[in-house]
């Protein structure tokens, strides 16, 4: 059976998915003082390469990246994770990853505004689903075809989705990094509540991967 998972989630110690500076920007794609919670992803070697850049770690860190990956044939976001802006859109913007995305799969974007499917080299397309958390899901599981549905974020959306009963795996991965406020995708969420348990720990170098499944 499908399965909707998130995978890679990366928070602050307080549990922050994003921090209390200016918000993202087309420069600044994390916003100020949030990239320091990724950077455990953009040492390894999947993460450069997601960068268009060479080397990278190996390691735990590298096999939890690539793990995230695997068996998934769709993926789900909210609209601050593919852009910037907000409001209509600009039709000229493809997201942040360049010509070839790292999903190589069906991507489908929630947003309030209309756009037509937006097809990238390597096989993704991003199609953009204005009618809510369930329409993205259902089309989603549809287009896996069996396989699983990564779900990418962000907080509120992620949020969103575990308070409708829908999420089935979270991989968190918590750094040491301190940003005194922020988004939390569990403000509100009573997980042990909704049936989910810590069922794996393991510490790297750096972060700690945190794995939760739902019973």
């Amino acid at each position: 059976m499908t399965k909707l998972r998130v995978e890679s989630f990366s928070l602050s110690i307080e549990g922050y998915s994003s921090g209390p500076g200016p918000a993202q920007r087309l420069d600044d794609p994390f916003g100020t003082g949030n990239v320091s919670i990724h950077d455990w992803m953009l040492a390894t070697r999947f993460g450069r390469e997601m960068m268009g850049q060479e080397g990278g770690s190996e390691g735990i860190d590298q096999e939890f990246a690539l793990k995230g990956f695997e068996g998934v044939g769709a993926s789900i976001m909210g609209r601050n994770m593919f852009s910037p802006d907000r409001g209509a859109w600009d039709d000229e913007w493809k997201g942040w990853w360049g010509p070839n995305p790292p999903y190589h799969h069906d991507v489908f974007v929630l947003t309030h505004h209309a756009r037509d499917p937006l097809p990238m080299e390597g096989g993704t397309t991003f199609h953009f689903v204005t009618g809510g958390i369930g329409e993205a899901h259902a089309r989603a599981v549809e287009a896996a075809d069996g396989a699983d549905v990564r779900l990418n974020g962000g907080a509120s959306t992620i949020r969103e989705y575990l308070l409708a009963g829908l999420v089935d795996h979270l991989h968190l991965v918590v750094t040491d990094v301190l940003l005194g406020s922020g988004e939390s995708p569990f403000a509100g969420v009573d997980l042990p509540a909704l049936g989910y348990r810590v069922v794996d720990r393991v510490p790297s170098e750096t972060v700690t991967h945190v794995v939760i499944d739902r019973a």
